[in-house]
């Protein structure tokens, strides 16, 4: 087996594992429904291993977009401006429960996970 083939293998979800994440997640899914979610993440989980696979140039310089922003072709920031909402009260007013302009949420009921 060859090296790329046996970290696809070590990356695979396995039916077991997929039923301890879904048990995690509080997911109810039934069979079919499990099954094809837990194929697609495995595909997914390939087409990451074979983005990780293509070779890159170590002096290539890191970027978060495939265009580069130059201060000369983009425009400045633009300052922050605080603009109070004139409805402000008028949204409070709605609100069942305000504590100092706060709306006040229940607790969320949860489990604790083990």
């Amino acid at each position: 087996m060859a090296r790329s083939d046996t970290k696809r293998q070590e990356g695979k979800i396995t039916p077991e594992i997929f039923e301890h994440l879904t048990r995690l997640a509080s997911l109810e899914l039934s069979p079919e429904e499990a099954e094809y979610l837990r194929q697609e993440l495995n595909q997914q989980m390939r087409a990451i291993a074979e983005l990780e696979a293509i070779a890159i140039d170590p002096g290539m310089p890191i970027t978060s977009h495939g265009v580069p922003y130059t201060p000369a072709s983009s425009p400045g920031l633009r300052s922050d401006q605080s603009e109070p909402c004139p409805l402000a009260d008028d949204i409070l007013a709605q609100a069942p429960e305000v504590d100092e302009r706060y709306i006040v949420v229940p607790d969320i009921p949860h489990e604790e996970l083990e």
